[in-house]
């Protein structure tokens, strides 16, 4: 295992968060956020990202030669092995750009790439909830609905690099995504009491015993069961980890959620496979993207 930092980058459509990760998982100093700026042309966004990773090392006085490597965590979909964001509608203007390549050119030191979710799951397997299990199966709930497996500390990524890619999967007459997930609360929620409130906002009604706000949690649960069951009827995980900020709302959710998993599972897994939140909080996705150097070089 390396002994030098690593620099993860974490790379969405409202900010660029990068830092200073050890092999043990600990972050060096405080991490550096700027806007993404999305919409902006992909020169800008490169020159953004390139500037936030610079600030970085020149904050902990470091040159690039004392780590050992960048990992990025952006949003999907993503070609992990030629290094590109294929079509995301938060960054459109780095579809189908060679993110990778272009890091790498910069800055010639080892770069990795690998989605979101990925990068989430993969952090909690080394430091996190995954910690200490061989089989992680991991969802991350925020705006939509991301999935992912590791099997002894290395991302599944199937034949195309797209394992566990559940959010268009079909759900009643709709994809999965459209229920589970922050819009899908929202979604639920006005349709029982005719308002447009945040998922935030939604959960703090119910723990002030709004009826409508209880009621679309417990209408979330169910639909997250179905897909939780789907991934665990399939892989067989030890484990399975909820990610994301509509993960903070576990104790509304977790209800429905586990009585229909229970009716959904096969007998053993319902009784030997337990659902948790994920453990290293706002900087899980940095630390995540930092893991993927540690496992190419693992």
């Amino acid at each position: 295992m390396t002994r030098k930092a690593i620099l993860g980058v974490d790379l969405g459509g409202t900010k660029i968060m990068s830092g200073l990760v050890t092999p043990k998982g600990k972050i060096l100093g405080k991490p550096c956020t700027i806007p993404t700026g999305g919409n902006d042309s992909e020169k800008v966004i490169i020159n953004r990202i390139f500037n936030s990773i610079e600030k970085t090392l020149s904050n902990a006085r470091l040159k690039i030669t004392d780590i050992s490597g960048i990992g990025i965590g952006a949003t999907g979909p993503l070609d992990m092995k030629e290094g590109l964001i294929l079509e995301c509608p938060f960054l459109p203007t780095l579809n189908y750009f060679p993110l990778k390549k272009t890091i790498h050119e910069r800055f010639d030191i080892p770069v990795f790439l690998d989605n979101d979710a990925n990068c989430l799951i993969l952090g909690e397997c080394y430091f996190g909830a995954g910690s200490g299990h061989e089989i992680v199966m991991g969802y991350t709930l925020g705006t939509g609905l991301g999935c992912a497996t590791v099997i002894n500390k290395k991302i599944f990524l199937g034949a195309t690099q797209h394992a566990c890619e559940v959010w268009p999967s079909p759900y009643q007459n709709e994809t999965i995504e459209y229920f589970v997930s922050g819009r899908g609360v929202s979604r639920m929620y006005r349709k029982l009491s005719g308002k447009k409130k945040s998922a935030l906002e939604i959960a703090q009604l119910a723990y002030n015993g709004d009826k409508p706000a209880k009621r679309t949690w417990e209408q979330f649960g169910e639909h997250l069961a179905y897909a939780i069951s789907w991934g665990i009827n399939t892989i067989d995980p030890d484990i399975v980890i909820l990610g994301g900020s509509i993960a903070n709302a576990m104790d509304l959710f977790a209800p429905a959620m586990e009585q229909f998993l229970r009716k959904y599972l096969c007998p053993l897994p319902a009784e030997k496979t337990k659902v948790v939140t994920a453990q290293l909080g706002d900087y899980s996705g940095l630390i995540g993207a930092a893991c993927l150097v540690l496992q190419e070089k693992n």
